[in-house]
């Protein structure tokens, strides 16, 4: 349970029991902290708990109910860190993040958003009310706590590089980082995809270096809301106002840019005249993960995209309420 900054706490509370055709329980076998969770912790992001914690991860199959066609009791399967039902209109159009039926950020591991406890990755089991809709097949070949956050930041990072890339293959990209390891799958994905130029800029040290490892440019600088070049692509990932500024100001005439950071301020302002005058697309909001989870997998099995190098520490499960508790980088948690 996140119980408040700084402070996570197991908790004895009742088991998860199937109730509706279509469902099924798991047992997660290796959870990923996402760049939200460091917020939690760190006390920046403005969620109260207690609430149950953890939404990305990999997990065995226990039961399943009536009606569910896709996994049986034993499969491993990737769980998408969002509730979708598969069914409604925005879920056949793709937007997952958006299931008309669960609800406005139905998602586990953070109750205050989805305005309901669905339960969170750090348990014995989990409740998947839509199992064929959610749950994907995780490929044999594939080490479970190598792809934990293929549930939510992966997937977030993919979504800011791979469709400009599949319009306009091997274009620049720069991402500008700062607040967590979205970031750096963005970094790993447009490599992944052929871009000819990835440049990566933040002034942390160590994602300095996981971005230099998986092949980036890691390029240490301040920035000042200016641009930092021209690149069709661009991503912002700081969290900052300055940061967001230099990302759009960096993007050419027609090009994309893609913010995957959160604000939390009430107001967050754009410079509207640089975007008007060279007429830019830009883009924010959350990612659809499952809709783009199996390409993802894709990418991971075909050898091309490694997500592990990204991850800074792997813990054991009993550990995780004292070593999550001053989270500053991406930690998968394995049974």
């Amino acid at each position: 349970m996140f119980a408040g900054p700084h402070e996570l706490r197991w908790e004895e509370v009742a088991s998860p029991m199937l109730s509706g055709t279509g469902e099924a329980l798991v047992r997660p076998v290796a959870v990923a902290t996402c760049d939200l969770d460091a917020g939690l912790l760190a006390g920046v992001a403005p969620l109260p708990g207690p609430f149950a914690f953890g939404h990305e991860f990999v997990a065995e199959v226990v039961e399943t109910a009536a009606g569910v066609e896709t996994v049986r009791p034993g499969d491993r399967v990737i769980v998408p860190f969002q509730i979708n039902c598969g069914r409604c209109a925005r879920c056949r159009r793709g937007l997952t993040a958006s299931c008309a039926i669960a609800g406005p950020g139905a998602a586990y591991g953070m109750a205050p958003i989805a305005r309901r406890e669905w339960g969170g990755a750090l348990s014995d089991q989990v409740l998947v009310p839509y199992a064929d809709a959610m749950l994907v097949a995780l490929p044999a070949e594939i080490e479970p706590s190598s792809v934990a956050s293929v549930s939510d930041n992966v997937p977030d990072g993919w979504r800011a590089v791979a469709p400009p890339l599949r319009a306009e293959p091997r274009a620049p990209v720069l991402i500008v980082g700062g607040i967590g390891d979205v970031a750096l799958y963005a970094a790993a994905v447009a490599l992944a995809l052929g871009s000819e130029q990835v440049d990566y800029i933040d002034t942390d040290q160590r994602r300095l270096r996981v971005a230099e490892s998986i092949g980036a440019n890691a390029i240490e600088r301040n920035v000042d809301g200016s641009a930092l070049g021209r690149y069709r692509i661009t991503v912002d990932h700081s969290g900052t106002t300055p940061g967001l500024h230099s990302a759009i100001r960096s993007t050419e005439p027609e090009g994309t840019c893609t913010s995957t950071a959160i604000y939390f301020a009430p107001e967050t302002p754009l410079p509207m005249l640089d975007m008007y005058t060279r007429g830019i697309i830009f883009r924010t909001g959350r990612v659809n993960a499952r809709t783009v989870i199996p390409e993802v997998l894709a990418l991971v099995s075909s050898a091309r995209l490694r997500p592990e190098l990204v991850t800074s520490e792997v813990i054991r499960w009993d550990d995780a309420d004292r070593a999550l508790a001053d989270l500053t980088a991406k930690t998968v948690v394995v049974r």
